[in-house]
């Protein structure tokens, strides 16, 4: 294999030689992972302080006596006008669902007489309100004052229709709400990390082999380097399995760095909707970490195979990146299924679908449940069809016809 080992360090030397491919295949993704986490995490956080500092518009008909009471007692924040009943209401709705006005309740006729009057359940009055879904000045108008106003004005009712409410109580659930908890934080945040990591590993690991892998092969066919080293005493074996490692190397690189900016990246990512991002950290033991080392370097010479095959195959790097397009399709399919797949149990034989398989055993690393029979299964799998593909790849490597664009 001495002719394999000159191949790698010839494809090493071309990249790390290269100041340029050094900062685009390394450095540029890992700033950008990192700026662009933290520009969302900061447009999440500014809308929410927007949502909180907006004085939202809302017209009230009919209002009972004494809901003023209720508004001011309650600090309701909001540019309030009052309709009288009967006034037509086609400006305001007009008013909504142009985003003008934010809501409009109307309380029934008679409002509180309909209570007071109450001797049975066939006529309930009613509060109506309307609001507009799509805009979000108007939905969290309306949350604001069902949750602060409507539900304390309720309560205040039926305290003077009951009295003391807690006789109408049989029991309370969850007094203490946060007491009820119970919770391992590292699962937790691993399945938080869990919900996107995968998918973003799986692909990024596609995109830097395909990057790397087509100009290795494609390209050096286009430039007339290939044919020149096919004509060296180098055995074409070794040719192949000196572009495959080197080309694993380098991806496996750029795979660990998008990894790593991403775990930095995610809080940053989730503080602009959450107080309690900073609690999120990332924990493996050493078993772990090696599970998710062995998978990752299947997946990468999986990944690698299926792009030089393609290489070989194709006369130019346009064709080459014709062929890899539908496979690129494939591994972004794989990763968002396991956005959506929740806690629901899999088969163990999912395991060893290539790419799917490993995405979910990424995701149960991270909360901590992988099991010894579902990382055999994902690595097997992988490694299994990786090798198949390789041995297309030397076959096609001894075709004069494909090697030479005959």
């Amino acid at each position: 294999m001495k002719g394999a080992k000159e191949i790698i360090k010839k494809e090493l030397a071309r990249v790390f030689n290269d100041k340029k491919l050094i900062v685009s295949l390394f450095i540029m993704p890992g700033i950008l992972i990192i700026g662009m986490y933290y520009f969302i995490g900061q447009m999440q956080s500014a809308m929410i302080n927007d949502l909180e500092k907006h004085i939202s518009t809302v017209y009230i008909q009919n209002e009972p006596e004494g809901f003023k009471d209720i508004l001011a007692e309650n600090n309701f924040q909001a540019d309030i006008k009052y309709l009288t009943e009967g006034e037509d209401l086609t400006e305001v709705k007009e008013g909504i669902l142009n985003g003008d006005i934010d809501l409009l309740v109307v309380f029934d006729k008679g409002f509180l007489e309909s209570i007071n009057n109450y001797q049975s359940a066939e006529v309930i009055p009613e509060v109506k309100t309307y609001y507009n879904t799509s805009e979000d000045y108007s939905s969290n108008a309306r949350s604001l004052f069902v949750t602060q106003i409507l539900t304390v004005y309720q309560q205040e009712l039926l305290t003077e229709r009951f009295g003391d409410l807690n006789q109408l109580t049989v029991f309370q659930i969850d007094k203490d709400p946060e007491s009820s908890v119970i919770v391992n934080n590292d699962k937790a945040s691993g399945k938080a990390f869990g919900m996107l990591l995968p998918y973003l590993i799986t692909f990024m690991l596609f995109q830097g082999a395909m990057a790397l892998g087509v100009d290795a092969i494609t390209g050096e066919k286009e430039r007339g380097t290939m044919a020149s080293m096919l004509l060296t005493p180098l055995k074409r074996s070794e040719i192949v399995v000196g572009k495959i490692i080197s080309i694993s190397i380098l991806s496996s690189l750029s795979a660990v760095i998008y990894a790593v900016a991403m775990i930095f990246a995610m809080p940053l990512l989730m503080s602009g909707a959450s107080s309690n991002s900073g609690e999120m950290a990332l924990k493996f033991t050493l078993g772990q970490g090696a599970e998710l080392l062995l998978i990752l370097l299947a997946l990468v010479y999986l990944y690698v195979a299926i792009i030089a095959l393609a290489s070989v195959l194709a006369r130019t790097v346009k064709e080459a990146s014709s062929y890899v397009a539908p496979m690129m399709i494939v591994v972004i399919a794989a990763g968002l299924i396991t956005m959506f797949t929740g806690n629901s149990e899999k088969q163990l034989a999912m395991f060893a679908i290539p790419v799917y398989g490993s995405a979910i055993s990424i995701q149960n690393i991270l909360v901590g449940e992988l099991t010894l029979a579902q990382f055999g299964m994902t690595v097997g799998g992988t490694v299994v069809l990786a090798i198949i593909i390789t041995y297309l790849i030397t076959k096609a490597f001894n075709s004069e016809k494909i090697m030479f664009n005959a």
